[in-house]
């Protein structure tokens, strides 16, 4: 293939910004540091960015302007790249590298810039000490253009019943994998611990975690003063954490353009697989123990010589502990791999900034393969409620032949041509639990549950599902969190538009 249209990264940056006060970096600021980083680590001049045809940033959270990749473009110098806005999703900074490494194969792009941050902690500091937002707008011609259309992930129904907050979500896809596999409350959460503890082990020894702090198994297991209880079997240390001020940059062309800027050829790291997939909404999903979704991005990731056996390092999203073992069970590997499940640290440990976490991921991973060449390492991405996926394989092996991805329209179908469960709205009658959670507030006592049940037996793949909030007091609710209650009889009714479920 000619080195025109092979795509390379070749700059990557990271900012962590720990000392946190008034005067701390904004978005933009942090976004415009860790582009810088990426510059010096390919190697370039900063006037070299005049030459970017695209630049795209991740959305935060809280957009602090009207239009961040004008402003951005505006503060480096590059103005004439064409502009973009990724939407809210986790799965956003693979998904770019995905797609616009197919624009430099299709000779659609040359040279692209993707970047993202999220500064929340210094965001809080003012708005607590102050009373006012911070002063971070800049002004704009417009808009952003989104690359993508920022759709949401959940029906109005899903809202009003539990399927909004994230840990309430993965809570129940995880109560459901424990009933699945067998395990007793109590070895599972030990389970949930281990895992996680292994993603602290890798953020202490990082320059970039926002907590690089070593945790045994049961000090992220079980609660304490430091560790509360957020949504059963979820801790604090179990959750995703973005209260912080950090961001990421990488930059993409082909071999040939990065030869004409002057790159060394020893920053030169190739995309050798790729995949993108979606999932459908949660009330629709065939079961909550495993991902359709990530089951075909695993098999698509892999669509040339490579397979897993091949990949030397691998860093599983983890904003809780069911994405990561959702992910070992599409890829086939065991929780206690020798390989590890990270080479960042994870979301909780690492912190992540919001939707961009995955660039810090990537960054990561392109500074392992350069550090062990010939080596191969695989990066996956989630956004939502495992409702988007990315994955992406790194390596300094050139790709043999020519670059190409099969385009995620190709392969959608065999998670879309799955059936939709049996769903109702307006649910009356006998029923049994298939999942639940209790979320727990800040002074570590239940405070509400949430129910996706059956009509009827669990059992029954006919029976139809409901999405209910719980009737019950703080004692019932604990006793919900010391017991498996999958498959746990009750009745559900519906007042006001609101179903409420009750156990037996």
């Amino acid at each position: 293939m000619s080195e025109k249209f092979m795509p390379v990264l070749v700059g990557v940056g990271q900012v962590t910004e720990k000392e946190v006060s008034l005067e701390g970096s904004s978005v933009l600021d942090l976004i415009e540091q860790a582009v810088y980083q990426a510059v010096d680590d390919a190697g370039i001049s900063r006037k070299q960015l005049a030459d970017l045809d695209t630049l795209a940033i991740v959305r935060s959270f809280r957009e602090s302007t009207r239009n961040t990749p004008e402003s951005i473009a505006g503060r480096i110098g590059a103005s004439r790249a064409r502009q973009w806005l990724m939407p809210t999703g986790g799965n956003g900074p693979q998904y770019l590298v995905n797609r616009f490494s197919e624009a430099i194969a299709n000779g659609e792009c040359q040279f692209a810039l993707f970047a993202g941050a999220e500064a929340m902690a210094t965001s809080r500091k003012i708005v607590k000490e102050t009373g006012e937002q911070p002063p971070w707008s800049e002004p704009a011609s417009g808009d952003p253009e989104y690359l993508v259309p920022d759709s949401s992930m959940t029906t109005d129904h899903e809202q009003q019943h539990g399927i909004l907050t994230p840990s309430w979500v993965y809570a129940m896809h995880e109560n459901a994998l424990r009933h699945h596999l067998g395990r007793s409350v109590d070895d599972h959460q030990i389970e949930l611990g281990r895992i996680f503890s292994t993603f602290t082990e890798v953020a202490a020894q990082s320059p970039h975690a926002w907590y690089p702090i070593a945790r045994s198994p049961e000090e992220i297991a079980y609660p304490s003063d430091s560790n509360r209880m957020v949504s059963w079997p979820y801790t604090k240390y179990m959750n995703a954490m973005n209260q912080i001020n950090q961001s990421a940059a990488l930059l993409l062309t082909s071999v040939d353009y990065a030869r004409k800027l002057g790159i060394s050829e020893d920053r030169f790291v190739y995309l050798h697989g790729c995949s993108d997939t979606k999932e459908k909404f949660v009330s629709e999903r065939p079961s909550y123990f495993q991902s359709d979704a990530m089951r075909v991005m695993a098999e698509r990731v892999f669509e040339g010589p490579l397979a897993m056996e091949d990949m030397n390092y691998i860093d599983f999203y983890s904003c809780f502990p069911v994405a990561v073992e959702f992910a070992c069970q599409a890829f086939g590997v065991d929780t206690d791999d020798p390989r590890g499940l990270t080479v960042t640290g994870g979301l909780p440990f690492h912190g992540g900034a919001g939707n961009n976490y995955v660039m810090n991921s990537i960054a990561a991973m392109v500074e392992k393969v350069r550090a062990d060449r010939g080596s191969y390492g695989l990066v996956t991405a989630n956004g939502g409620y495992f409702s988007k996926h990315a994955a992406g394989i790194y390596s300094t092996n050139p790709v043999e032949g020519e670059w190409s991805r099969t385009h995620p329209s190709e392969y959608q179908s065999e998670i879309d041509d799955v059936p939709d469960a049996p769903f109702t709205e307006t649910p009356e009658g006998d029923a049994s639990v298939e999942t639940y959670t209790v979320v727990y507030g800040r002074d570590n006592a239940p405070g509400q549950g949430f129910v996706i049940g059956r009509l009827g037996d669990v059992d029954d793949p006919e029976a139809t599902r409901f999405l209910s909030v719980v009737s019950a007091n703080p004692s019932e609710l604990e006793a919900m969190t010391r017991e498996d209650m999958v498959g746990a009889k009750g009745s559900v009714t519906q007042f006001e538009g609101v179903n409420t479920f009750k156990l037996a």
